[in-house]
């Protein structure tokens, strides 16, 4: 009876020994901590991942409006307005003035032709021409030439902005670098950037307004580069490197395509001019002869007739040897 009495003790001395030490051991080994730690970092976490996610979905919509805010100011580039056109052209004239100098032009084309002896139809022909087509032949030349040197200079410049920003410089203080040091037109067009964000106008805000007033596509990869890095982030720096190379890639495959047309504008522009210069020589050895073209009703509608035909080739080969590039 003895040694059931102690055996019964051992057990549930055992017994009581286990179920303390499975309720009192978490509290004091520190298990318990450890749990609540583990848990408290699962839903940190998971709040951290929660948050990526919003900020993504926030993101995503904002990149989203700067895309189709690039496309829809791409869509007015491609039919700006008169005033727009006088500033891509370098110009700082208004439209008031640009409507008196065609009107001078105009007035000038009227009269010389009767001051030479021809009759209403050729003086208004020549009014017209001189009124609105000079003018905006001359506005749309200096628009070209400066959207050129503008492309000659645009890879230097994203260049140094690449430089600053590995160096740690904001972006702000590289774009009033180009602002101060870089060539024309780049250093005026950069510098209205600048103005703009002084005024309080966001980056991606001001650089969208560069593509308006240089409408090519060069400067329209920059626009997309900048407003998408403002609004998502990222590598400014490698963004920006490798729009660089490929700013260079493209002035070189347009130089290669310029001088692989170079033949056939050479051949266009011998055949343009040979009839003219035909007629010149013919006139200077035998002016009776080709002096019929001009004085007789049959030679005049002749000549009209050549000289449309001469313009229609002309343009033909004009469509056919310039590439879009």
């Amino acid at each position: 009876m003895e040694f059931d009495a102690i055996a019964i003790i051992g057990l549930a001395t055992i017994c009581a020994g286990g179920l303390a030490y499975a309720l009192i051991y978490p509290f004091l080994s520190g298990e318990l901590k450890a749990d609540q730690r583990l848990d408290a970092v699962a839903q940190t976490a998971a709040r951290s991942v929660r948050g990526k996610l919003d900020e993504q979905t926030v993101k995503r919509p904002s990149v989203e409006e700067t895309l189709k805010e690039l496309d829809r100011r791409q869509k007015n580039a491609a039919r700006p307005p008169l005033q727009t056109r006088i500033t891509q052209a370098g110009l700082t004239w208004t439209k008031k003035q640009f409507y008196i100098l065609s009107a001078v032009l105009g007035v000038v084309g009227f009269i010389m032709p009767l001051m030479a002896g021809l009759s209403l139809i050729p003086a208004l022909a020549s009014a017209g021409a001189f009124g609105f087509g000079l003018p905006q032949w001359i506005l749309n030349f200096m628009k070209k030439r400066r959207m050129a040197a503008f492309l000659n200079e645009l890879a230097n410049a994203v260049d140094v902005i690449v430089r600053g920003v590995k160096a740690g410089l904001p972006i702000g203080d590289c774009l009033r670098i180009i602002a101060t040091e870089a060539q024309e037109p780049v250093r005026s067009e950069f510098k209205f950037v600048v103005e703009q964000t002084a005024l309080g106008i966001p980056l991606h805000e001001a650089v969208l307004k560069l593509y308006e007033r240089m409408p090519v596509a060069e400067a329209n990869f920059f626009c997309i580069v900048i407003s998408i890095q403002q609004k998502a982030g990222g590598n400014l720096s490698e963004t920006l490197g490798n729009l660089a190379k490929v700013l260079r890639d493209r002035k070189k495959m347009k130089a290669k395509i310029v001088a692989l047309s170079q033949e056939a504008k050479s051949s266009a522009a011998i055949i343009a001019c040979l009839p003219p210069a035909v007629m010149i020589f013919v006139y200077m050895s035998t002016p009776q002869y080709i002096s019929l073209l001009w004085t007789t009703e049959l030679g005049r509608l002749m000549l009209a007739g050549c000289l449309l035909w001469m313009f229609t080739g002309v343009m033909v080969m004009r469509k056919m040897i310039n590439f879009d590039f």
